[in-house]
């Protein structure tokens, strides 16, 4: 992926473990746990704790795992990835919380029936996770795969928006995630 230069960034922690945020002027263009599949690491980004985007993103984000916001109203900046990246990403956007697409079911919906694997790439590229919900995206079958952030932490976002009570989404995954993080999670 090709980063732009005025990107920021900051730290956050949250009940899933550490999500490094990242903006530029256009926008929130990116959103990853901390190590996770395809982290682009910040060493040559500038670090702002107090940039109004990220700082919108850290609320919202707060509020999604709370269980109390289930859509997110933030300006993206998608520009770091390739156009067919980018229209995966767009067409994830459009999968309502507590719902769940294949990846030939977004293929098709792009128009592009045969590119499952490409569509597969491209959601494993998704540099805003949680909100442009790549976790939203399961096999044919239905079955948890891939995730960059780890198959604990997709079943736990999975299991939140299904919820009335967030709490137990955290709970039942809890120790899965506790044992990938290598730390104690607090719910």
């Amino acid at each position: 992926m090709q980063w732009p230069t005025d990107l920021v960034y900051t730290e956050i922690d949250s009940v899933l473990g550490p999500i490094t945020l990242a903006a530029t002027g256009k926008g929130l263009a990116g959103a990853w746990f901390v190590g996770q599949r395809h982290y682009p690491g910040t060493d040559d980004w500038t670090r702002d704790e107090q940039h109004p985007v990220m700082r919108s993103a850290e609320l919202q984000l707060r509020q999604f795992l709370a269980g109390t916001r289930r859509h997110f109203d933030l300006q993206l900046d998608l520009d770091a990835g390739t156009p067919f990246q980018r229209l995966v990403w767009r067409e994830l956007l459009k999968i309502p919380a507590g719902n769940t697409r294949s990846y030939a079911q977004i293929s098709a919906q792009i128009g592009q029936p045969t590119a499952t694997r490409a569509v597969g790439a491209a959601v494993g590229r998704n540099p805003i996770s949680l909100i442009v919900p790549c976790h939203r995206v399961v096999g044919s079958n239905g079955a948890l795969t891939g995730y960059a952030g780890g198959l604990p932490r997709k079943a736990s976002l999975l299991a939140l928006e299904s919820r009335t009570d967030p709490a137990a989404a955290f709970a039942t995954h809890g120790t899965s995630v506790q044992a990938q993080l290598g730390r104690t999670i607090a719910a």
